[in-house]
């Protein structure tokens, strides 16, 4: 069975696409949204249709971006906390975060333009929602710490893999292997969050 998507979510799509490699290339701050019209081929009134402003093609960028985030959250909302379910929390938030790897470079590399901005502050409320589904009640800072760092673990293998710190000659490490090592480091850093003792 296909689906298809209207043209419309595909034209949404496509100019998300495009300003991120503008983004990436430029900066979030000296890209214009008459550069993401050229570099699209459309008009800027073509442009406005989908996009009002920037901060509206950000907003549809961390939409893109948290789509593992808040099915992870729909899930694990309402769950009794259980180590099991902390487990699946990560696995499913890391699936699909290879291919989010444009994302995440957006992230890291604009993050003073977008910490105040509506959509910045969306997602920093997604990833405390999903740090307090890992740590469970009544954690301790440890443990909150933990899960902290656990969820952040992709986050860091994709700034690693962006870095290119392998040596010399060495072929850079595929973006799935890179997903898998993230994942393994964040169920080990996991596992030591403690149930609350009763």
């Amino acid at each position: 069975m296909t689906t298809t998507q209207s043209p419309r979510s595909d034209t949404r799509a496509r100019i998300i696409d495009v300003a991120l490699e503008l983004f990436a290339e430029h900066g979030y701050e000296k890209t214009s949204l008459r550069e993401i019209a050229d570099r699209l081929g459309v008009t800027k009134a073509a442009l406005y249709y989908h996009f009002k402003t920037k901060d509206d093609i950000v907003r549809g960028i961390v939409e893109k971006m948290a789509a593992p985030l808040d099915d992870a959250i729909a899930y694990g909302e309402g769950k009794p906390w259980s180590p099991e379910l902390r487990d699946e929390l990560l696995r499913r938030f890391a699936t699909g975060m290879g291919e989010r790897a444009p994302l995440l470079r957006f992230f890291h590399e604009n993050q003073p333009a977008l910490r105040e901005s509506a959509a910045g502050l969306a997602f920093k409320d997604r990833m405390i929602r999903m740090i307090s589904l890992l740590h469970g009640p009544e954690p301790t800072f440890r443990d909150k710490l933990r899960a902290t760092v656990a969820l952040t673990s992709m986050h860091s293998a994709m700034f690693l893999l962006k870095a290119d710190m392998c040596e010399p000659g060495e072929p850079a490490t595929p973006v799935e292997e890179a997903m898998a090592a993230a994942l393994e480091v964040a169920l080990e850093v996991a596992a030591r969050i403690e149930p609350p003792a009763r």
